[in-house]
């Protein structure tokens, strides 16, 4: 099976997006270890981050707009809705940990407006993981669809975000970048509320 980010046009982008189908590798347990529970992972595709914590018995939810990815999901036994970060979300304002993992800070196209939603779904005291873009990597909006086994989802609007950029989205969604990391080539932030 195999799993792409096209372009409306058809054009792969230059992702990663063969390890969306994989067991979490070190450097995604590493990151998993930092959320506290629970946990809502945005844009969960075939759900590797919430099936590794619900393994761990960390309670967690998926939430993504992919029929194909969740269909996936759920086959492996991943606690996943579908649904828009943008819609209901059950739990809202109980969060403690939200997830934008495997590049998915881009959903939207707006980054500000997504960390602004993401806060609003967090708990008091609440932070988001992110995974980024190596510096000066950041890319214009346009819109894509998820293509999991030759199947396309919806088409999204969605950007690439360098960690040079993270401070900017962060703080227009009152949000604190706490830290920020690199660990096997791949970069991940921290953000809570201000």
């Amino acid at each position: 099976m195999t799993a792409c980010l096209r372009t409306i046009d058809g054009r792969a982008l230059p992702t990663r997006a063969e390890r969306w189908l994989d067991r979490p590798s070190p450097e995604d347990d590493s990151v998993l270890a930092r959320a506290a529970p629970p946990v809502l992972d945005v844009g969960c595709g075939p759900g590797r981050h919430v099936l590794a914590l619900a393994e761990r018995g960390v309670p967690a939810l998926g939430i993504d707009i992919t029929p194909a990815a969740l269909d996936l999901a759920r086959r492996r036994g991943a606690p996943v809705l579908s649904r828009s970060v943008f819609d209901r979300v059950p739990g809202a304002g109980r969060w403690a940990t939200a997830l934008l993992l495997d590049g998915n800070l881009g959903i939207g196209g707006e980054p500000a407006a997504l960390l602004e939603r993401v806060a609003r779904l967090l708990a008091p005291g609440g932070s988001v993981l992110v995974e980024l873009e190596p510096p000066s990597r950041s890319g214009a909006a346009e819109r894509v669809r998820f293509d999991i086994g030759g199947v396309e989802g919806p088409a999204f609007a969605w950007t690439a975000v360098g960690i040079d950029e993270l401070s900017t989205p962060a703080t227009a969604a009152g949000l604190v970048v706490d830290e920020v990391w690199s660990e096997a080539k791949r970069w991940f932030g921290s953000l809570c509320r201000a």
